[in-house]
């Protein structure tokens, strides 16, 4: 990277190469390698004691790495303290002044950087503008709502123009009508301010509905990384798959593989899958679906080559726009399928007890071998 051009939003802002952490001899962190580009929202996603806070301290400089290289805008940062570092974090706590004004916690961080008087003036009243606090100036952090706090701490870490800001966890503490509105506002900042967002959750719905990539972490090591859409339709081991939603597991049996087209039989029956992993005959598989990817009809239809599995409806749970369903197959293997309304509405009326066949849309199967079975 060229010191001192502006960074196209394909660039790396940060770069960590095989990063590994220990703490007493135990290995928190294994091997992390990570590109994270300019501009970008990327959230680190998992549940706890993954990894991901150590992870977001290394970046932070309140940890060092036990190996490895973390690279901001392509220079190391070993050895480099946290105020060297254009970096910022949010707290999960907020970490306010309680006996600070707004606009004083605000220019708390310029004052100790010693930048004159009338740039800090305009420095805060530019990050609240930012933030939607331009009138609040000059009120005490606990005379605002969880909120508003958030968002002083957003305007304190944006006022020191960071190349990169640190959120961790900070939507744990609000209500979910706030968390909601709080996740757009988080949106709508990263695209004014124009620089790189890293969000720690193990929040699955916060993590989808702002990201533009996401890190999904377990056991210390990354999972995957990749657009939500990816991550929830294209699962690349059992935990991500388990950890990012709902999903139906079917066992099965591999037969011949011809052009992404695999032969296999499942809970007992033959049927085409799309799979373009390299399968050998009589490999154990296991046939990944979510739950609105599922068909549910009361009659198999006589002109369809699908594969149809016969099962008994157990449980209905009414949800507003979506049906879900508990199906017990003839197996015995029980599944669960939402189904979305739509003009149909006498095809919803589904019962309890009823017989029933469940089959699913074409390609939006997910295969994987049955020994990738991580601990969930």
């Amino acid at each position: 990277m060229v010191r001192g051009k502006a960074m196209s939003e394909e660039q790396s802002v940060i770069r960590l190469e095989h990063v590994a952490k220990e703490f007493d001899g135990e290995t928190v962190l294994h091997d992390v390698c990570l590109d994270i580009r300019h501009g970008e929202f990327l959230t680190i996603l998992g549940p706890s004691g993954c990894g991901k806070t150590t992870l977001l301290r290394l970046l932070a400089g309140f940890e060092s790495p036990s190996s490895g290289e973390i690279i901001l805008d392509g220079r190391s940062m070993r050895d480099v303290p946290p105020d060297g570092r254009r970096v910022n974090t949010v707290f999960q706590s907020y970490a306010l002044f309680p006996h600070m004004s707004v606009f004083d916690n605000v220019a708390f961080g310029l004052r100790m950087s010693g930048i004159p008087k009338v740039e800090i003036g305009e420095r805060v009243a530019k990050a609240l503008r930012m933030v939607g606090l331009a009138g609040q100036a000059g009120r005490r952090p606990t005379s605002l709502s969880g909120g508003q706090q958030q968002r002083v701490a957003i305007a304190r870490a944006v006022v020191n123009r960071p190349l990169v800001l640190l959120l961790d966890e900070p939507l744990s503490a609000l209500d979910y009508k706030l968390r909601v509105q709080m996740r757009t506002e988080l949106k709508q900042l990263r695209r004014e301010m124009g620089i790189t967002f890293i969000f720690v959750t193990h929040d699955q719905e916060e993590a989808f509905s702002m990201s533009d990539r996401v890190v999904v972490m377990n056991e210390g090591c990354v999972a995957q990384v990749g657009t939500p859409v990816e991550v929830y339709e294209q699962p690349v081991n059992m935990f991500v798959a388990r950890f990012v939603g709902e999903t139906n597991v079917f066992e099965g049996v591999a037969g011949q593989s011809d052009g992404g087209i695999l032969q296999a039989l499942v809970e007992g029956r033959t049927c085409e899958l799309s799979s373009h992993r390299g399968f050998q005959p009589g490999d154990r598989i296991r046939v990944l679906l979510r739950p609105e990817d599922l068909l549910v009809e009361r009659e198999e239809p006589e002109d369809d080559d699908k594969l149809w599995l016969p099962g008994r409806i157990m449980e209905t749970v009414y949800k507003g726009s979506t049906w879900d369903m508990v199906v017990q197959l003839d197996s015995g293997h029980e599944i669960l399928v939402t189904e979305f309304f739509d003009e149909d509405a006498d095809k919803m009326n589904f019962q309890a007890g009823e017989r029933v066949v469940v089959s699913w849309f074409d390609g939006w199967e997910v295969v994987l071998p049955h020994e990738d079975d991580e601990p969930f």
